[in-house]
């Protein structure tokens, strides 16, 4: 198990070293440090499970890693980073496979799960996603704010209020808190939910969580740019956002806590 270790890592050290940069320079993948540690962590719990389990080496995890290989090779030649990243994921669940047998792979199929989210999504998906959710987001902002009495004229993505304008650019889109939010639901689900379609419908949430929260940011950073337009950048927005987020997890919890009670009055 070292040895194919020690190959896993020097075959995709290039992949992985990118893969650490990207989660450095870019905050909307900052998460994936934590990743890797939650699903170890995971995947120690399960110590005890996987060593009474018989070893049953099974000859299509080669085949797996072969793939993966290939896969990595391909995307190598088209500069194709998600692939190439998604490879490394598919050679480990290949080679425990290959050493342990399936029983194996099934006891660690949530924590491999989790290692997908360490991976960026594909920048053609992330521009299809994050446009809409800019729009989304300005709308829901423009129609609390006119609500409030504040008056505001959207143009797209950008709110002319009276003092300020503020343009909801992707980094405001919700990307971020949808794609940190919807990996910390199923944490949350693992450790406080033993059913699985209470799993799924956490997890399902996150979605309109996430695009209230931002909108609710959004909205939040109008009325204080009304009485400061300093405080719509800078440290104190980024702050705001780090509030939101927090606030985005205690919805989910509370939507957890709802959600269980109907179904308790229900059944």
């Amino acid at each position: 198990m070292a040895w194919w270790g020690a190959l896993l890592i020097a075959c995709y050290a290039p992949v992985l070293a990118h893969l650490v940069e990207r989660w450095i320079n870019d905050p909307d993948v900052g998460h994936g440090f934590f990743v890797p540690l939650v699903a170890g962590y995971i995947a120690w719990g399960s110590r005890h499970a996987l060593l009474e389990t018989p070893l049953k080496p099974n000859a299509w995890g080669l085949a797996v890693v072969i793939y993966a290989a290939v896969q990595l090779l391909a995307a190598n030649l088209g500069a194709e980073l998600f692939l190439a990243r998604t490879a490394f994921v598919i050679s480990l669940i290949g080679i425990i496979l290959f050493l342990a047998g399936t029983d194996h792979v099934k006891i660690l199929a949530f924590p491999l799960f989790l290692l997908f989210f360490m991976i960026p999504i594909p920048a053609i998906v992330y521009n299809q996603i994050t446009f809409p959710l800019q729009l989304l987001a300005s709308r829901v902002a423009e129609t609390a704010l006119t609500l409030l009495g504040i008056p505001v004229l959207r143009e797209g993505n950008v709110l002319e209020l009276a003092n300020q304008r503020l343009s909801v650019v992707e980094a405001c889109s919700g990307i971020r808190s949808l794609l940190s939010l919807s990996f910390l639901s199923l944490i949350y689900g693992y450790f406080f939910e033993k059913k699985i379609w209470m799993r799924v419908l956490l997890f399902l949430a996150t979605l309109p969580i996430a695009i209230l929260a931002n909108a609710s940011r959004v909205t939040l950073t109008g009325i204080i740019g009304g009485y400061n337009p300093e405080l719509a950048e800078g440290t104190f927005h980024m702050a705001e956002g780090w509030v939101i987020f927090l606030v985005a997890l205690a919805m989910l919890a509370l939507f957890h806590r709802a959600a269980s009670w109907i179904y308790r009055v229900v059944r």
